[in-house]
């Protein structure tokens, strides 16, 4: 089996809008913000606190671009804050849904160096939970 494929960067671009044009069935998606340690996969059922739901744009991202180092990436667009965290508690990871609910990607989340950067991950119920930061990357190489 082979353990190091390579795919081109038009592959890998074309892969990566695929992924996250998941989150666009339908109606807009949304990342649910939880304390505690993220889930084994994606498929794994939510664990923690749920503190902040974020509303994704109709068309969450933007298109994948060629990153220049081996991989492609893509940016969200706009996402709405969530202007009344719904608990209290440290942020320890992400979950982005489509709207059935579904997971497509979670990751972790920081204030910097972080799959996804929020303005805080001190979190306070009532408080404003805003998405500084969100990229994705894939690699192709």
């Amino acid at each position: 089996m082979a353990t190091n494929p390579m795919i081109s960067t038009n592959a890998g671009k074309a892969g990566l809008d695929a992924i996250l044009d998941l989150l666009d069935v339908s109606t807009a998606g949304h990342v649910e913000i939880w304390t505690g340690s993220m889930p084994a996969t994606p498929e794994t059922a939510d664990s923690g606190t749920k503190l902040a739901t974020l509303t994704l744009s109709t068309t969450s991202f933007g298109a994948a671009v060629d990153n220049g180092d081996g991989t492609v990436k893509a940016t969200a667009n706009s996402i709405t804050d969530d202007t009344n965290a719904a608990a209290t508690g440290t942020a320890g990871y992400f979950r982005a849904k489509n709207s059935a609910g579904t997971v497509i990607i979670q990751g972790t989340v920081g204030t910097s160096n972080a799959d996804m950067v929020l303005n805080t991950t001190s979190i306070v119920s009532g408080s404003t939970v805003s998405i500084t930061s969100w990229t994705i990357q894939l690699p192709t190489r």
